[in-house]
């Protein structure tokens, strides 16, 4: 709620009462774009579906997001992020060589949904600026989720083979590119081709392992992928994975340490880059929120309101886009319309 909503009005309304549906319908009358979330089918028997609001509203853009599409054998399923995570593939490939599938961290298909949700209005805009017309958007999680597969997904379409399964932090191509145990935590190390790995013998102390046969070539290192692994860290659990970062600094080596939220909030790169912003909440007083993650060079993007309480802005937005009276605002309330 707090991380999805800065920026936002809010306004309460019940669909299922018939005022409410008026309300929503003279929204849409107006409004560029309508986003909404529920199982195909939902809105339409309140009135509330591309279908119906566009006969008055033909340049609006109407974005359906759902767990598996408007279409397809799925379609009547409600969408949960670990749930297409796991039916299209994510939680496969990620967790521990020998271990159980696992979810990601955060709800990351729920999130990438949302980007192609978007990034696909901003081209419906561009359309509509050329055409004058508005379009339905069908936006799945399942769709978004496959796309997301990337290169692990067109490696099985090219080869007709299965994957490789799961590769904890380490690369299945590419060796030593994954995550090692320190003193104290954990250092991820990049040694991604030749040079790199010259440089990481040389920082490490172990300059023959560079000319080694059995690791000259990233084809040998790949070949020998658990000789080297272990011997690398036998090396980095002698120091702390700050003495690595101290190590490392400048070298021209990939590297970094697998830091918990706290240590991310607080980095020293990510407030000088703004990324944490102080607001004033109109409940909770002084909070900190993530920031925008873009900069712009001619623009200044960033939280300009908090998150807002449920309902917060329902009497501003019916009294000033929809020329309701007080009177009529009071009675709306009354039989339960709005909050």
């Amino acid at each position: 709620m707090l991380e999805a909503n800065r920026n936002k009005k809010s306004i309460c309304i019940d669909f299922k009462n018939a005022s409410g549906i008026e309300i929503i319908q003279k929204l849409a009358e107006e409004a560029d774009i309508l986003v909404e979330n529920y199982l195909p089918g939902t809105l339409k028997k309140y009135g509330l579906d591309f279908e119906t609001l566009s006969t008055n509203n033909s340049r609006l853009i109407y974005a359906s997001i759902t767990g598996y599409g408007q279409t397809g054998p799925y379609s009547d399923r409600p969408g949960f992020d670990v749930m297409v995570e796991a039916e299209m593939g994510l939680m496969h490939i990620t967790g521990e060589r020998d271990g159980p599938p696992v979810k990601v961290g955060v709800a990351v298909t729920d999130l990438t949904t949302g980007l192609y949700a978007a990034n696909s209005i901003l081209a419906a805009l561009l359309a509509r600026g050329n055409t004058g017309m508005g379009q339905s958007l069908d936006v799945s999680l399942s769709d978004c989720q496959v796309a997301t597969l990337s290169n692990m997904a067109e490696s099985v379409l090219i080869s007709g083979k299965r994957d490789t399964g799961r590769w904890d932090t380490a690369h299945p191509s590419v060796v030593p590119y994954r995550g090692f145990r320190t003193k104290d935590g954990f250092i991820l190390i990049g040694g991604a081709n030749d040079r790199l790995f010259g440089l990481l013998c040389h920082n490490i102390g172990k300059s023959e392992w560079h000319t080694d046969p059995r690791f000259v070539t990233n084809a040998r290192r790949v070949e020998n992928r658990i000789l080297l692994e272990a011997w690398l860290e036998e090396v980095t659990l002698e120091k702390t994975t700050q003495e690595w970062m101290d190590t490392f600094e400048g070298s021209g080596l990939p590297y970094a340490a697998v830091n918990d939220l706290m240590d991310t909030l607080n980095h020293k790169h990510v407030r000088a880059r703004n990324m944490i912003q102080e607001v004033e909440h109109p409940a909770c007083g002084k909070m900190e929120l993530i920031n925008t993650p873009v900069k712009y060079s001619r623009s200044t993007p960033g939280i300009r309101t908090p998150p807002p309480t449920l309902g917060q802005h329902t009497k501003e937005i019916l009294t000033g886009s929809l020329g309701y009276s007080e009177e009529d605002i009071e009675k709306l309330i009354a039989e339960g319309a709005v909050k």
